[in-house]
């Protein structure tokens, strides 16, 4: 059997897909280097900046167990843990926000716009002003409820041919339901846990602690990379469940693990720190305009939701009179987004 030569029409054409891909492996190489430079950077600005400016010796006496005057209680105590946290849960928010955005095909699949954080919360606020549990065990409690409100979400979803619309839907449901019940044990509360509450609800990295430095830690050391290297079949699930399935990937299995994944990220992060509005939502569309399309988006959304979380807590703590939670300065970055997007949506007929 002869194999017939190649025509110089399909070998310039093999060689323009593969200048393109070349081209965009290159592209989202610069781009995950540059962002992980600014990650560096801002954690860094969140340890050395503040009311003093420690230079860099004193952080690295710091950090080598030196007995540092002054820097030893502001540095090790109070803006290590707030860095490492703010960076750890800005990773979980944005690999989380861009694995629902993808998996389901529609930019308002993020946890905190289709209910997951509120089921979290809920839980936190109840345990704080009704139980008066501690800090860690109303983080323990806010996981388990966001992953069973995941689980509720999930399954009401389920079945027919447009179950991102609908699990979209019902978690937004699902989520005002929640927040009800969050309005309503914050109305019944105490002056005291009143305050204690929202500073949770608001998403803040105030009062961060070397001991919840450890779970969320280990939750994106074990999530996000199971996250990255199913990045090809959350791709495949992109084309719809039949293009999946032809190019051999297992869906229903695939989308189990990418949602047990992104609901555990979603869940510690927001148990630690509280739900920081948007990052999840943000992360994912601004990297994909900087990496373009055809790449994974996994590894560059999770830098991203870090350099939100990092900027925004320096711009709460240092631009205005007041000090502003992060949450709030991210807030007031992803409102106007949302209405954008939404409006869009509308004049498009539903399509995103």
């Amino acid at each position: 059997m002869t194999t017939l030569p190649a025509t110089p029409d399909l070998a310039a054409r093999t060689a323009l897909v593969r200048a393109g891909r070349i081209r965009r492996s290159r592209r989202r190489v610069i781009v995950i280097g540059c962002l992980a430079v600014a990650v560096l950077a801002l954690v860094a600005a969140v340890i050395m900046v503040g009311n003093t400016i420690y230079p860099v010796s004193d952080v690295l006496a710091v950090l080598r167990g030196e007995s540092v005057p002054g820097a030893s209680f502001t540095v090790g105590t109070l803006r290590i843990p707030r860095a490492l946290i703010g960076a750890l849960a800005g990773l979980a928010f944005g690999a989380a926000g861009t694995t629902f955005q993808t998996m389901l095909r529609n930019p308002l699949a993020s946890p905190d716009v289709i209910g997951i954080s509120a089921g979290a919360s809920a839980a936190a606020v109840l345990c704080l002003v009704v139980l008066h549990w501690s800090g860690t065990a109303t983080m323990f409690a806010a996981l388990i409820a966001g992953v069973a409100t995941a689980a509720a979400i999930y399954f009401a979803a389920r079945g027919g041919e447009s179950t991102g619309g609908r699990l979209i839907l019902i978690g937004i449901g699902i989520g005002a339901m929640l927040d009800a019940v969050v309005s309503y044990a914050i109305q019944r509360a105490a002056e005291w846990d009143v305050a204690v509450a929202m500073r949770w609800l608001t998403g803040s990295l105030n009062g961060s602690r070397w001991e919840n430095v450890l779970p969320l830690g280990i939750a994106v050391a074990v999530l996000l990379p199971l996250l990255a290297l199913l990045s090809r079949q959350l791709r495949a699930l992109e084309l719809g469940d039949a293009a999946a399935t032809s190019l051999g990937v297992r869906v229903d299995h695939v989308r189990i693990l990418l949602v047990l994944a992104a609901v555990a990220l979603t869940c510690f992060a927001t148990a630690t720190t509280g739900p920081i509005a948007f990052v999840a939502f943000l992360a994912g569309p601004i990297v994909s305009r900087l990496v373009g399309h055809g790449s994974s988006l996994t590894i560059p959304a999770a830098l991203m939701g870090a350099c939100l979380v990092l900027t925004s807590d320096l711009i709460g703590q240092f631009a205005f009179d007041t000090r502003f939670p992060v949450g709030v300065i991210t807030g007031i970055l992803g409102a106007p987004y949302l209405l954008f997007l939404l409006i869009r949506t509308s004049r498009r007929g539903g399509s995103s």
